[in-house]
């Protein structure tokens, strides 16, 4: 069976609350309205009985027929049109009976004998069934007999049948207004989760960028679970974007991969090829090819080892690192050294960060063997990116409380997406796939990141197009680690 909807249910339950509270409301308005009527009542009949059984002796029957213009008015006024006395041995002795009143409608005189002595009221049916009675005794004081007092409850049954009528009439036309009234509220209400229910409908369709729109303000409860909801898709939005680039990245890479395994392979496939088929007569031959061999294998290895030592970094980095107190100046002034023994040419000067004063105290918590690699990196990089006789500075010292080691040249320097990329896994400034034997596979600033980052630092790069270029290692201090 079909479920009702979220607004059908809820209008039923408010309906039916609506009802239930309706009924509960006339129920209590009648009971005491009923209350109410047969307390009066009571008190007028117990006032009327009080005073006839006070009197000397039991008053004449009166004919209502003969004198109703005295009798009437009379009983009217103490609210009781049916008096009877009753004398010792419980027969009628006497009574009073309003003209207005049939007198087949009257109760019977058996079930007025019934009626206790002692004031308290009782229900009465009529001898015809026509109707109810509310009846009161009282002993007589001055003379052996009861006195009953009884008035019949039709005009107050019949005003409790309207009032009854009347709040069933106007709690079912209410209950209709306001059930057609919270139709269109709820309707009203929940179109922002039916805006929602579309928006996640579209989602489910692959359009990422929609949103809940702001349909309701931010205080209420629609609108957390908007702005929740908005939350949530930006971020499953940034993790389908970065899936997909890392898609791209690992595409891109095991491209790059590919290639950079497969030169040095078929080099040493081609070597060997040339040797089977004796194409290689002379013993200078068979040594050159030897050599080729080996150079190919020399590049094989080293790309393997630096392809082992990113997973190693991407895994488990501190477990790469062999910590140890040391001084960046240390690695610096190597550097300097590196720098003119590959290119004596060169000017290098060894400053402080940003060129300013002379090289300061770097003490660093490091692997030092780590850190050379990531240096001879960069000055790898400054070598061979930039002309020779480029001018170089090599700055060291703390700033901010982290030890810092830039590497800074006067070269071509680099665009702003080249910049964007420099740190890219195989990426290289230069696209082109001849290089002489030995080239830089692209790894060497990706490692040097990772190195950094290992030891909670990192490199960064400043740049610009024929503004040279400016790479510069942070580390954590020494000098600010808790002992």
């Amino acid at each position: 069976m079909r479920r009702l909807s979220l607004r059908t249910r809820l209008l039923l339950f408010t309906a039916g609350l609506l009802l239930a509270g309706l009924a509960l409301i006339g129920t209590l308005v009648s009971d005491q309205l009923e209350r109410f009527q047969l307390d009066r009542l009571d008190g007028q009949l117990r006032s009327m009985t009080e005073l006839i059984s006070r009197a000397a002796g039991p008053p004449p029957t009166a004919n209502p027929a003969a004198r109703p213009d005295l009798v009437d008015p009379a009983l009217g006024l103490f609210g009781t049109p049916y008096v009877v006395y009753l004398d010792a041995g419980g027969a009628v002795a006497g009574g009073l009976r309003s003209s207005r009143v049939d007198g087949t409608a009257l109760p019977p005189i058996d079930a007025l004998r019934a009626v206790p002595s002692d004031g308290t009221a009782v229900d009465l049916d009529a001898a015809d069934g026509s109707q109810r009675w509310r009846a009161v005794a009282r002993q007589a004081v001055r003379w052996g007999g009861t006195v009953v007092s009884a008035a019949p409850l039709a005009e107050a049954d019949a005003t409790i049948a309207q009032l009854r009528t009347s709040s069933l009439v106007t709690g079912g036309v209410l209950l209709v207004m306001l059930t057609a009234a919270g139709w269109f509220a709820l309707g009203r209400g929940l179109r922002p989760l039916r805006r929602i229910e579309h928006t996640a409908a579209a989602i489910a369709g692959g359009d990422l960028t929609r949103r809940v729109p702001d349909l309701t303000p931010p205080g209420t409860e629609i609108g957390h679970l908007a702005t929740s909801l908005n939350t949530m898709l930006s971020q499953l939005e940034r993790a389908f974007a970065d899936r997909a680039a890392s898609e791209a990245r690992m595409r891109a890479f095991v491209s790059d991969v590919s290639h950079e395994l497969r030169t040095p392979l078929f080099g040493i496939k081609g070597s060997t090829e040339l040797y089977r088929l004796g194409a290689l007569p002379g013993p200078s031959d068979v040594d050159e090819t030897m050599r080729r061999i080996e150079r190919e294998a020399t590049r094989l290895t080293a790309l393997t080892e630096d392809l082992l030592l990113l997973a190693q970094l991407d895994e488990a980095p501190e477990e790469q690192l062999d910590r140890t107190p040391m001084d960046l100046r240390t690695l610096a002034g190597d550097a300097r050294h590196d720098l003119r023994a590959l290119d004596p040419s060169r000017e290098v000067s060894l400053t402080g960060p940003g060129g300013a004063g002379t090289p300061g105290p770097a003490p660093v918590d490091a692997d030092e063997a780590r850190l050379r690699q990531v240096v001879t990196n960069l000055v790898g990089n400054a070598a061979a990116h930039t002309p020779p006789g480029t001018r170089v500075r090599i700055g060291v010292g703390t700033v901010s409380g982290r030890a810092v080691l830039e590497v800074a040249d006067e070269g071509p320097g680099m665009t702003a997406e080249q910049a964007s990329r420099v740190f890219d896994r195989f990426y290289r400034v230069d696209r082109s796939r001849t290089r002489t034997p030995g080239a830089d596979a692209g790894l060497g600033l990706a490692i040097a990141r990772s190195l950094a980052r290992a030891h909670g630092g990192d490199v960064g790069l400043e740049t610009a197009v024929g503004e040279g270029a400016c790479f510069r290692l942070e580390l954590p201090s020494a000098e600010n680690e808790v002992p």
